[in-house]
């Protein structure tokens, strides 16, 4: 399963853009977009959907974890065809919120494109890559649990979004990266829920 156009973050942010051509954008748009086959960078968009201001939009962590789940587990299965069912595939957004998140989120993308090459390799093939799937998994399992807690699932996002660049891109800093979002994140929950208590 190859990355689209190189695998660059900013090719991907222009697919999503181009799947936004009508009043909504729906996932199965989205799909159309990416392709079946690519299912990483399919993680990779809807995790970059969540670390936009998209993820203020209340069940949208929700809808997006369970995709994901559906996804990566595929993934793990080897399927070479993405499966997702139809109450999934038609779920909507605005595309004028999406084109508006898009644009907030192009500079990062250019600047983490011109710095990714393959490094650490290791992190990025065999058992390692297998422990970062499982990371990419396991990380969406509670967003749903989060959502009114605020800013927490766009970080848990940004692990994911990471850890699933670094795969497709062979760059094991970026996974390594990831990891450490994810060690931020426990620390965020740890956090909010020691203040309210």
């Amino acid at each position: 399963m190859t990355p689209p156009d190189r695998g660059t973050l900013t090719a991907l942010l222009d697919r999503l853009e181009g799947a936004a051509t009508g009043d909504e954008v729906s996932v199965q748009d989205i799909l159309n977009k990416i392709g079946d086959r690519s299912i990483m960078p399919i993680v990779l968009a809807i995790a970059l959907v969540l670390v936009s201001p998209l993820s203020g939009i209340p069940g949208l962590p929700t809808i997006s974890a369970i995709i994901i789940l559906l996804v990566m587990g595929q993934a793990l299965a080897r399927r070479q065809h993405l499966w997702l069912p139809a109450f999934l595939r038609d779920r909507r957004l605005r595309s004028d919120r999406m084109i508006k998140s898009i644009a907030h989120m192009r500079r990062p993308a250019h600047w983490i494109d011109r710095h990714s090459h393959p490094r650490l390799r290791i992190l990025t093939s065999g058992p390692l890559r297998l422990v970062t799937l499982l990371a990419c998994t396991v990380v969406p399992m509670i967003w749903p649990f989060l959502e009114l807690l605020p800013f927490v699932t766009s970080i848990g996002a940004g692990a994911v979004a990471l850890m699933s660049f670094g795969l497709l891109t062979r760059d094991g800093l970026y996974v390594l990266w990831g990891y450490v979002v994810v060690g931020a994140m426990v620390a965020a929950i740890l956090w909010l829920l020691q203040a309210g208590a």
